[in-house]
């Protein structure tokens, strides 16, 4: 393999192998970032992420993807040039994108801000109630834009794949039975509305929400990314990733950003809880016994308990 090559990745187990090997991912990196004409500019690994992805200077953010990931990539960016200055908050803009070393790449511009996962803990009630009201906004402003060819292609087909054998999934992933033997009956309780799908970014969670802050010196969203796992589906998918990840069973916030959204009082209840629930059970990632351990306990183990605490709407 040449020094300023990138490792020869077939399958997910070798990018597995790779994924945080930085003595055989940096130097091509650098290679990369020489060829796009940022050779003279630092480049910095982010810590996080499922991909690899560095800082390239202040301005720039390189994002790899492994020949196994090629979808990935072309789904964000797609997304990325067809959302660009069309959200009333501020998303990557892509700078260039294609193949090199038979990865595929994304460069783009970064974004202002720290992370929501780590103001969190300095933000008031007055600072909450506007990150709500402002990510309900972006997520409206996001539902209305249409990417074609974005899959899947029938999202009901799609729905029926995730049910049959949920539990089964559930289960391996290590579900108590007492937990497991719910999901049946709750799943064939809870109706799932029929709906022209909309665009999803799927995981909006603080880790992917960006904030500054501003003049009043209360914080404000500054950045919404990480668009790879974006998808054509029911709206209401999309608010299974913010209760579990950004509301995280706070009653006020999401009440406030479903508003912000467009709901109605009238929609604000028990169906909507169960419904989210149930898309939940359904979402691709979904891990009911991880997000067990992350999760406010409802106060009876029952899945319609569950779906009242973790997206709590009860009014201030």
């Amino acid at each position: 393999m040449a020094s300023d090559s990138l490792p020869v990745v077939a399958t997910k187990a070798q990018f597995r192998a790779v994924r945080r090997d930085e003595a055989r991912l940096r130097p091509g990196v650098l290679a990369l970032c020489r060829r796009l004409g940022h050779g003279d500019v630092e480049v910095t690994r982010f810590p996080d992420g499922s991909l690899p992805v560095y800082a390239v200077g202040d301005r720039y953010v390189l994002k790899l993807y492994p020949p196994t990931a090629r979808e990935h990539w072309e789904i964000e960016d797609r997304v990325l040039r067809t959302i660009n200055g069309r959200l009333p908050v501020p998303t990557p803009r892509v700078e260039e994108s294609g193949e090199f070393a038979d990865w595929r790449y994304v460069l783009m511009t970064r974004l202002r801000g720290e992370p929501l996962t780590e103001i969190w803990p300095r933000t008031g009630q007055r600072d909450r109630d506007r990150l709500a009201e402002q990510l309900g906004t972006a997520l409206a402003a996001l539902h209305a834009i249409r990417v074609p060819a974005l899959g899947p292609p029938d999202w009901r087909e799609f729905l029926a794949g995730r049910r049959d054998g949920c539990v089964e999934r559930q289960r391996a992933q290590g579900l108590d039975p007492r937990w497991a033997a719910q999901i049946s009956d709750f799943l064939d309780s809870v109706p799932l509305p029929e709906s022209p799908p909309v665009l999803l970014h799927t995981e909006v969670m603080r880790e992917h929400l960006l904030a500054v802050p501003g003049p009043d010196g209360g914080w404000s969203l500054s950045g919404l990314y990480d668009f790879e796992p974006a998808m054509m589906g029911d709206r209401e998918y999309e608010f299974v990733s913010v209760g579990l990840f950004v509301s995280r069973g706070d009653a006020r916030f999401l009440r406030r950003l479903l508003t912000a959204y467009g709901y109605g009082d009238d929609r604000l209840d028990v169906r909507l809880q169960r419904r989210l629930l149930a898309y939940t059970l359904l979402h691709r990632y979904s891990d009911l016994s991880w997000y067990l351990t992350e999760m406010p306990e409802p106060p009876v183990p029952t899945l319609d308990a569950l779906a009242a605490r973790w997206w709590s709407l009860e009014a201030p």
